[in-house]
Order: structure tokens, then sequence, then C-alpha cells
């Protein structure tokens, strides 16, 4: 009864058309119906569900099935009776009156549901990641994945890109995050490091004449994780010579109204620009949700005299700003005092509230600012009879962050972004350098080949906190797609670089020699990006975490609950890389 597996049609792809055709079809039990004299069950593969219909003498065939049982049926394809169609399914109109059956595989029960709708943890789901990814949305997400994948790679070569792979294992240079470490037998007491991303290679590949270079990377860092973050991930790597800003823009903008269109996602075809500053005063954050107001409003000024001690010298010595949430003044004490839990791991101390309602002020400032004074506060702000005013004072850092990350919660708990809506924006004009507090010196705020804008260059020795980086990132709904940069060409912009950074020259080849000697010979000017192909899919999914759309993820903790990754060695590898283990991880 065997059919080549390439003429064999999917569960999900019989329709009405096909009514009267023999066919052979293979998949996984979804559920058995027992009518007594009639045996219905649904037989699922990737495509979808049909329902298989065991009558006459094939009817103890079909008792015998169980859940996730694996089969080769044949059938004849015949409409449903009268009245039994489901429109829900593509399938619906359609059943198999089944003529033969092999049983490939009997199923155990399964440890959970699998189900779309199952209430199984987490844990337990991803101990047992295969079945896991039988439901239904977990393949629609690997097979969007693959959709984007396959769209991403036809317009980048429709570009004129070429796709080059990059080493996996390579040496360590500090991007910003712990690598991942792998110790060489042969070279005993040496280490290659996985790539946190592939940008030295692809710089590289720029002075080797590639051009246009393109790749779908595997990256790896050791950080801690969140919902959007992994510690493998995979970027769409872009990377071409001879471009500037503009260039980029047009050329993701092109790869976005390609792929989201593949959701019903329309991006506009020109993203607005808006520089870090900006973003920063008035969202509190480089990667601002703009689907909704909510800013951030300046209320420094008016701190100055105004008799309330605390406002007064948070303006003296840092800066104090607001947001004024409409219809807010209807929230509880007990609402608005578990708003402090959201500033307060920013670094806030908490957010002083103000209520307008009809009449009257409602505030704990009103003693020391008395009913005139939260008033001024108020209109500052914007707020009209019924909102609220959420102040917090303090350092810059802290006041922009707290309140960034309270207009975001304050949105999702009030439902002010509107269902449907996608913005996508550039964020451009970041600092190039960023100061740190615990070391003392500057930090490359996205890495030391980025380019500075050329009017602030003369800057670098004198203000270098001041220059401005040719550095763009692109966001989606408040999320950070991907970010790149125009890349420094010119050896003695780079050693200026090196110098604000503290890195001197015989560090600088230390740590990054391969790439200066080659940049001797000639090298264009460059420039490129990375994406997050894994927060794209999430985005375009609806989702929340990129554990939903990696088939095999970590968890919070780095570990992989299929494999038990990671584990112990045999004590005789260790013997043979020359390494000890100083101590066990309590985890």
């Amino acid at each position: 009864m065997t059919m080549s597996a390439w003429e064999r049609p999917w569960c999900g792809s019989l329709r009405i058309e096909d009514v009267g055709r023999e066919v052979e079809l293979v998949g996984w039990v979804r559920r058995r119906r027992d009518l007594g004299g009639l045996v219905f069950a649904d037989l699922r593969d990737r495509s979808g569900i049909v329902q298989l219909v065991f009558e006459s003498e094939m009817l103890g065939e079909g008792e015998q099935l169980s859940q996730q049982d694996v089969l080769r049926v044949r059938g004849i394809v015949r409409p449903r009776a009268e009245g039994q169609a489901n429109a829900e399914l593509p399938t619906g109109e359609i059943e198999l009156s089944v003529t033969a059956v092999e049983l490939l595989s009997k199923a155990e029960t399964p440890p959970f549901v699998i189900e779309d709708d199952t209430n199984a943890s987490e844990e337990l789901r991803l101990t047992h990641r295969p079945l896991d990814l039988r439901r239904p949305v977990m393949l629609h997400n690997l097979m969007l994945r693959h959709r984007v994948v396959a769209a991403i790679r036809r317009y980048f070569d429709e570009m004129e890109f070429v796709e080059v792979e990059t080493p996996i294992l390579t040496r360590s240079t500090p991007e910003g995050a712990r690598d991942f470490l792998v110790p060489s037998r042969i070279h005993r007491g040496a280490f290659y490091a996985l790539p946190q991303s592939p940008q030295l290679f692809k710089q590289l590949l720029q002075v080797a004449g590639i051009g246009r270079y393109v790749q779908i990377a595997r990256c790896f860092r050791d950080e801690d994780l969140r919902a959007d973050r992994q510690p493998e991930f995979t970027q769409i790597d872009v990377e071409a010579s001879f471009v500037a800003e503009e260039d980029i823009y047009t050329l993701i903008e092109g790869l976005f109204r390609r792929v989201f269109p593949l959701v019903g996602i329309e991006p506009p075809e020109r993203f607005p620009r808006l520089a870090y500053d900006e973003a920063m005063e008035r969202f509190g954050s480089d990667r601002p949700d703009t689907r909704f107001g909510l800013e951030l409003v300046e209320l420094g000024p008016l701190c100055k005299g105004c008799g309330f001690g605390v406002l007064e010298s948070a303006a003296a010595g840092g800066r104090v700003k607001g947001i004024v949430l409409p219809g807010g003044a209807s929230l509880s004490r007990k609402q608005l005092d578990g708003l402090n839990e959201i500033v307060r791991p920013h670094g806030a101390a908490g957010a002083l509230w103000v209520k307008r309602t009809a009449g009257d002020i409602v505030s704990p400032a009103k003693k020391a600012l008395g009913e005139d004074g939260c008033l001024r506060f108020a209109e500052a702000a914007g707020a009209s009879e019924g909102d609220l005013l959420l102040m917090v004072g303090g350092p810059e850092k802290v006041v922009l962050a707290a309140l960034g990350a309270l207009r975001l919660h304050l949105a999702r708990v009030h439902d002010l972004i509107p269902e449907g809506r996608h913005d996508f924006l550039w964020v451009t004009d970041f600092p190039l350098l960023e100061w740190s507090e615990e070391d003392g010196r500057f930090y490359a705020m996205h890495h030391p080949f980025t380019s500075p804008r050329p009017e602030d260059v003369d800057r670098l020795e004198s203000e270098p906190g001041a220059v401005r980086a040719r550095a763009y990132d692109v966001v989606m709904d408040g999320v950070e797609l991907g970010g790149g940069s125009i890349r420094i060409h010119d050896p003695a912009v780079q050693r200026r670089m090196f110098a604000a950074l503290g890195i001197g020259g015989e560090e600088a080849r230390a740590r990054f020699g391969f790439l200066l000697e080659a940049f001797r010979f000639g090298v264009p000017p460059h420039g490129g990006i990375a994406l997050g192909l894994d927060r794209m899919i999430m985005l375009m999914a609806g989702l929340d975490s990129i554990r939903d759309v990696i088939a095999f993820p970590k968890t919070t903790s780095a570990s992989c609950l299929l494999t038990e990754a990671p584990s112990a060695v045999d004590p005789a590898q260790l013997a043979e890389l020359g390494i000890g283990v100083i101590g066990k991880s309590e985890g």
C-alpha cells in the first residue's frame, strides 16, 4: 500500500475537489471517537488534520487506535454527511473512508495533552520538547520561521548580496558580553571563543572585496537571560561596502516590506527617524513604543523654590520628569503604591503622584506644595480634570529608565496600546561612548569600530561623551529588532577611538591585530546591521517570548531540560584538555 513520500498528500491539503480520489496519508492520531458501528479519528501532521472514518471490515482496526499512534492509511476521499461539515477546518467538508491501515508506531500516554490549549507548565513542555512541538501553534511558529528565512534569502539574493559562512570557533574579542570558551586539545591552555557576532569577519569580507555580505548567523553570548534573550540565537547579519546610513535604512525597510506582510503587517515605505536624545527625553527608552502617548514631560524648572525639599534637591542634583495618565485620578491608594514597585528596580525611590479631581487636588505632597503648587505641576504636565500626574526625580539615567518602565506598565495595564497597530522607526545618533562610574572610564556603546559623526570627530579628545555615533537601531512596537553602524575605515580615526577607550597600540594589536593588519592594505568605507531573527519571528507570531519560536531553547537558567545540558563530562576528557574543575555549581 506504500506510495512515494513525495507523491503522498499532506493531511491538511485535501479539499472538496479531491472527492473520489484514492490517497495514502501518514500522521499521528489526534483523537478517536467510537460511535458504535462507526469509528472516527483525526489524523494530524504539520499541515493540519483530516477526519478518518473506519466502518464495516475496517471497524476493528479503528477501535484499536490510541492518541498519538503513528499511522499509514489508504482510503477514498468523500464528502461529509449533510450537516456534518466543519467550517473551522480547511478539510472540514471531506473525510477519508479508510480501506487499509498500518500501525507504524504505538504511542504511550503522553505526559500532557498535545493541544494548543494545554495547561502543562513550560518546564514540563521543555522537558518533552518534541511533544510540545507537535502542538499546532508550535508547528505554525516553526513553519513561519522557515517562510521568513526563505523570503529573507530571496530578498538579499535579489539585492546581489552573497551569503558567506564565518567561523564558529574563533578567538575571544571582547564585545560587551561574556564569551563562551572552548578549550583546545591540541593547543593545551589555549581557548577558542564562540562568536558573539560575526562582526570582525564581516568587516574582513569587505576588505576582501565581497562588497555585499549576508549570513543567517548563529551567535553566542554568556549573559543573563530574559524573554527575548537566549545564550545562542540567530541574527540576520548584513555588511556592505561604499554605503551610508540611508542606504542601510532603505535596504532594511525593503526587507521588512517583504517579510512582515507574510503575517498581514504592512510596514510603511519609510520609517520615522528619532534621535537617541529625543527618544530618551520623550519616552525614557532608546527603543520606544510609539503606538501610544504617555510621553515624559519636564518638570525640573518648577521644582526650584517650590517648597518641597524632595523635589528641590532632586532637580538640583539631577532631573524631575513626569507622566500624565488620562483618567488616572480614579486609581486607588493601593494601586498607586504598587507603582513604586515598577520604578524602584531602576533606582528611583518611588513615584510621587498628584490627582486632579473635580474641584480638588489630592497628593501626598499637598501639605508641602499647597493646592496651588500641586495644581501648577499638574497644569504644567498637561493633566486635566480626572487625570493623574506621576513624577520621578533623581539622577538623569534613573529618572529616564524609571519613567520609561512606568510608561510601558501603565499602557499595558490600562489597555492604551491600539490593537492591531504596529509602529516601525529608526533610532539614530547614539552616543559613541558611555561612561562607567564603576570603572571610571569610557566604553564603546556599540563596539570600537563604530564611526563617529564626521562633525563630532574633533571632540573625541576634548568631549568624548558628547560625540555622536553613526549608529542606528531599528525598532518595532518597543522592541529593538536590530542595530548597526557605519564603521571606521580611517586608521587615524581608529587610533583616536582606541585612545578615547584607553586602548593603547600594543593592546589594540593583541585584541584586534588580525583586523588592523588587513586594514593596512586598503579598506573600503563600509557599514551594516544585525537583525534579531528570533525577535522578528516572535513579534510576527504575536508572542512575548522567543522561546516559543526556537525549536530547542534554553531556560532562563541557560539549561536545556530536554538534553540536561550543561552536564558534567568524563574526568578523562578534562585531563586530555589539561583542565581541572575548581568548584561545582549549586544549580
